[in-house]
């Protein structure tokens, strides 16, 4: 197991209340022994002018779910995490329904880490897959 805590998804979930994640209608559904994943609706907060998934509403759906799962392997009390890069590749467009994204870590280390994030449709076709570098920092 990668996390050091393992909150219940209704955690998750109330800790996304009143921010960017709540607004875009990102919910939290699963976390494993080594994954994370959350749902989003493709819909007029995630759409583009031409009635697509935006590009940009994948991205935080993928720096959200990365972000989320550096910080479960942290001690919190001596450590946090802020995204240091992220990169998106959109493979497949979307018009309707949802979009469920899974971080699985890539690296694990003392003072970065890597997550790679895998985006699908309602029908399980990647439609993204992203990659995010965290930085781990010392509280001081």
């Amino acid at each position: 197991m990668v996390f050091k805590q393992k909150p219940s998804i209704e955690a998750l979930n109330k800790q996304s209340e009143n921010n960017m994640v709540e607004h875009l209608g990102i919910v939290f559904t699963a976390i494993s022994e080594n994954s994370i994943s959350a749902k989003m609706p493709v819909d007029h907060r995630t759409k583009q002018p031409l009635g697509l998934l935006h590009g940009g509403a994948n991205v935080v759906l993928a720096e959200t779910l990365g972000s989320i799962a550096s910080s479960l392997t942290l001690d919190l009390e001596k450590h946090f995490c802020v995204g240091l890069e992220i990169n998106a590749n959109h493979l497949k467009s979307v018009r309707e329904g949802f979009v469920t994204g899974t971080a699985s870590p890539i690296h694990l280390g003392k003072s970065t880490q890597v997550w790679e994030i895998k985006i699908v449709n309602e029908l399980e076709q990647l439609c993204c897959i992203s990659r995010i570098t965290m930085a781990i920092l010392d509280k001081r």
